[in-house]
């Protein structure tokens, strides 16, 4: 009789978890908004230099503050990999945190599902990233031999 193969489960570093995390949060981040494109008021909207259901223009501040605002969870991919764990823990906690905030602050008044549940996703995937970030493992305090 064969018995089933055991497959080796090997721990992953916290640092790519956290990685991983965050690209899968913006590609659901950039999804939400492209799936947006096809909204016939979005692209109306667009069309005219406006941001639809928003008093806001599509202008030159506008684009840069989208950047601005874009910028710091981009970078967090990179940043996971290259800090210190100190200072990686409490970073991905806040950033983590400030995009839940404004996430949740944006789905005020929003009836499409698409977007509703593409911002829940999100949600959930900031929680996974300060929770993987807040029970980052402590190092390991070596022996001393006399």
């Amino acid at each position: 009789m064969m018995t089933p193969r055991q497959y080796r489960d090997t721990p992953v570093d916290v640092k790519l978890v956290l990685c991983a995390l965050w690209i899968t949060m913006l590609f659901v981040f950039a999804y939400v908004d492209i799936f947006g494109l096809y909204r016939a008021d979005v692209l109306d909207a667009a069309l005219d230099g406006k941001m639809a259901a928003t008093p806001f223009t599509v202008d030159q501040v506008f684009l840069a503050s989208t950047l601005i605002y874009i910028l710091p969870s981009i970078l967090m991919v990179v940043l996971t990999l290259v800090l210190r764990p100190r200072v990686n823990r409490n970073v991905n906690i806040v950033v983590s945190f400030l995009y839940m905030v404004s996430i949740i602050v944006s789905c005020i008044g929003e009836t499409w599902v698409y977007y509703l549940l593409g911002s829940l996703i999100e949600v959930v995937l900031l929680v996974v990233i300060a929770r993987a970030a807040w029970r980052w493992p402590s190092p390991t305090v070596a022996s001393s031999l006399p």
